[in-house]
């Protein structure tokens, strides 16, 4: 390009030299005009030709620089597109030995982990067992107490009932000899007493009479049953009998017999021979006096005697003071009595006996009570076991939150120390790298993972 410019150029430089000559030849006026003209043509057609030749060397010269360019351009993009492929082999090289050294730097910390969460957990387990042992003898020391102050309550209870019932039984004991230190007083109303109970049936009836009015006044409804059948198998009715309870608490009751007897022909005989001075006539009304008793206690022994359906004795009640005395007074038949497994009893001691069992009763119940409470305590010390090992396990289950919170947390920051020079992306461009619709990260996992070191 710059040898066609050149080459115009000495061109127009000889046609302006030739024009210079012939302007300083001293020719006529017209000649000269004429080659002036000629020369000026053939200037213009010499800087035509030039000019063409000019741009058609320009035009060649441009075409091969463009096809030079062209070559050159593409050699480059080969040449780039080598050298990224080059990059990226190494990259992807030191990539995967990032990746195999953070595999074996996680294993490692995974490892350390595992064995700081054993010996954790192993001491959190000796804290724990340590605290429950400790809770249980707390309990255990708390139970006895209160063992102690029940049985401590119960004891003073029933030694105060006891004493109770003793004092009662003494003062009607006392009652007892003196009414028969009134017997002369009592002995004075037998012909009144005679008139008035004329026949068997009256003499049973006004027994029975007196023995209910003794029953009720100290037993409640619960405890007494009136005609009943104490043997199962038999046809026998006994006036009153106590219920007595079982051995376990809905087991059938056991009933104490009390039959009232009265035999008034053998003691009117006996007072009057005693009121007649006569010592034989006594010895005799006495002696039929203990006849008669023995046989209605045989008769109320097999009648209404059958363990275990009832206890292994009766009671024979006699309505008055004076025949429970001379009863008493008859020798050896109390002891005949007793193997018959018959008791005989009057008003006044047959009040004491049942003031005695309605104590024994209360005694009872009272035990029955401290049973239900003993019980109560056990299953409360069993429910303070369930609650302690509930407390445990809701402590090593916070503990174990506590322990992955802690991770995720170490977790996170050390992903940002190692993120932190890289340039972030608009939320849109990360959902669509990411895979998801919502522009939200995915859910990190549950199991805490360990990052790599920050280097």
């Amino acid at each position: 390009m710059i040898l066609l410019w050149t080459a115009a150029g000495a061109a127009v430089a000889a046609l302006l030299v030739s024009l210079a000559v012939l302007l300083r030849q001293p020719r006529g006026g017209e000649g000269v005009a004429d080659e002036m003209a000629e020369l000026l043509a053939r200037l213009e057609r010499t800087m035509r030709a030039d000019l063409a030749d000019s741009q058609r060397g320009l035009r060649d010269e441009l075409s091969d620089s463009v096809r030079a360019l062209r070559d050159e351009l593409a050699q480059r993009h080969e040449d780039l597109r080598g050298a990224l492929a080059r990059d990226a082999s190494a990259s992807r090289t030191e990539h995967g030995e990032s990746l195999a050294r953070f595999a074996s730097q996680f294993g490692e910390r995974l490892q350390g982990l595992v064995e700081l969460n054993d010996r954790r957990m192993g001491e959190v387990r000796l804290t724990v067992d340590q605290r429950l042992q400790a809770l249980q003898a707390d309990n255990g020391q708390r139970l006895e107490a209160m063992r102690r102050t029940v049985d401590e309550q119960l004891h003073a209870t029933l030694e105060q009932r006891l004493g109770d019932s003793f004092r009662l039984v003494s003062e009607r004991l006392e009652a007892v000899h003196k009414g028969l230190g009134e017997m002369q007083t009592l002995a004075a109303g037998v012909g009144d007493l005679k008139r008035v109970l004329t026949n068997v049936k009256s003499r049973g009836t006004w027994g029975e009479v007196q023995l209910a009015r003794l029953i009720e006044d100290a037993m409640t409804p619960e405890q007494y049953g009136r005609n009943i059948k104490p043997v199962p198998d038999s046809e026998a009715i006994v006036e009153f009998a106590i219920r007595l309870p079982g051995r376990a608490p809905d087991s059938t009751p056991v009933w104490l017999p009390i039959d009232a007897k009265f035999p008034k022909e053998e003691y009117e005989r006996l007072i009057e021979a005693q009121e007649a001075a006569d010592p034989e006539g006594a010895r005799a009304a006495a002696q039929a006096l203990g006849r008669a008793v023995e046989t209605q206690a045989r008769l109320i022994a097999s009648k209404y005697v059958a363990p275990p359906h009832t206890t292994d004795f009766a009671i024979m009640f006699l309505p008055t003071e004076g025949l429970y005395a001379e009863v008493l007074r008859l020798p050896g038949l109390h002891d005949r009595l007793q193997a018959l497994r018959i008791s005989v009893a009057g008003p006044g001691n047959l009040a004491a006996m049942l003031n005695s069992l309605q104590m024994g009763f209360r005694t009872l119940a009272i035990e029955q009570r401290s049973s239900e409470v003993w019980q109560v305590l056990r299953a409360v010390k069993t429910e303070f076991g369930k609650f302690g090992a509930s407390l445990a396990s809701v402590r090593k289950t916070l503990d174990s939150a506590s322990s992955k919170i802690g991770q995720t947390e170490v977790r996170t920051r050390a992903m940002l120390r190692n993120l932190r020079d890289v340039e972030e992306m608009s939320e849109a461009q990360a959902a669509r790298l990411l895979g998801d619709s919502e522009g939200e990260l995915p859910a990190l996992p549950d199991e805490p993972l360990a990052a790599p070191d920050d280097r």
